[in-house]
């Protein structure tokens, strides 16, 4: 008999706070439905991700997903890392290990833990090995024009980091350089290409006693143009640059993203030295639960 209806949630991720991070569509018992079936729905759905949960092929995995935006699937990504965990483990699933999920996806596998007390009810992904790509000096003029900004921080080298989702990694000079951004969306594609990037990820910091160490704003330019509300990836990308660049701020951080779209996404960073990890983490709540009807 053909399947007719699949469970169903949608989730937004990096909030405790309906409404106020990135949402998230989440396909459960996907094993039956193709690559196009897949991507018919995430075109449906119309989120920057839909993910579909499968059986894991790989024994240590806890399960396998499949991430699709509304233009082609991605072999990993973050917020539907964590987004995919929550609605696991809330419709009753439990991980082979206690405090301890893994993810097999198109990047491989993805370690999940539970965040410490001090973030309660979040998870955390180990971000995964990155490929770093260094921005010629001669695109920092065409990158300024691109970005209409003269407060880009060029002692921070801007950077290709592609961990699955490639951003070009940018750092300014103040969260209010962060939030002006008001960019050239074909020229930034131009520049970001050089460096196989499909967006931009700008991070500045924070004055002392701000909201949180560092604001982020991720402008997408390859599948999909326009702003993501809050990027599992690109705080992966931009914490592995700033531990490249010797320039991380101690053990750990906070970021806050989404504000220019109204938005109050906030994602918390963990260097775990003697592991050799880091933990991008935050909270998720499920907004839609239901089923999907197929036919």
């Amino acid at each position: 008999m053909t399947q007719s209806s699949v469970r169903f949630k949608q989730v937004d991720v990096f909030t405790s706070v309906p409404f106020k991070g990135n949402p998230l569509a989440v396909v459960f018992d996907a094993d039956a439905l193709s690559g196009d079936a897949m991507q018919a729905i995430a075109r449906w759905t119309n989120l920057s991700e839909t993910a579909f949960l499968l059986a894991p092929t790989n024994p240590s995995a806890d399960y396998r997903v499949r991430i699709f935006t509304t233009k082609g699937e991605l072999p990993f990504a973050g917020h539907p890392t964590l987004g995919t965990a929550h609605a696991f483990l809330e419709s009753g699933r439990a991980p082979r290990t206690p405090g301890r999920l893994v993810q097999e996806c198109g990047a491989g596998l993805v370690e999940l833990a539970q965040s410490e007390p001090a973030h309660q009810g979040a998870w955390s992904f180990a971000a995964p090995p990155a490929r770093m790509t260094p921005l010629a000096t001669a695109h920092h003029d065409a990158l300024r024009a691109a970005l209409r900004s003269d407060a880009i921080d060029f002692t921070a080298t801007p950077t290709g980091v592609d961990n699955g989702a490639p951003w070009l990694v940018v750092r300014l000079d103040s969260a209010h350089a962060v939030l002006a951004l008001d960019v050239d969306y074909d020229a930034l594609a131009t520049i970001a290409e050089t460096v196989g990037a499909h967006g931009l990820a700008a991070y500045a910091p924070h004055d002392a006693n701000g909201p949180a160490t560092f604001e982020v704003r991720c402008l997408m330019t390859g599948l999909g143009k326009g702003e993501d509300p809050v990027t599992g990836s690109a705080n992966a990308a931009i914490a592995m640059l700033l531990a490249q660049q010797n320039a991380r701020p101690g053990t750990g951080y906070t970021v806050r993203q989404g504000t220019a779209l109204g938005r109050d996404g906030r994602v918390h960073v963990a260097y775990d030295d003697a592991a050799g990890k880091i933990w991008i983490g935050g909270e998720a709540v499920t907004i839609v639960d239901g089923t999907c009807r197929l036919a």
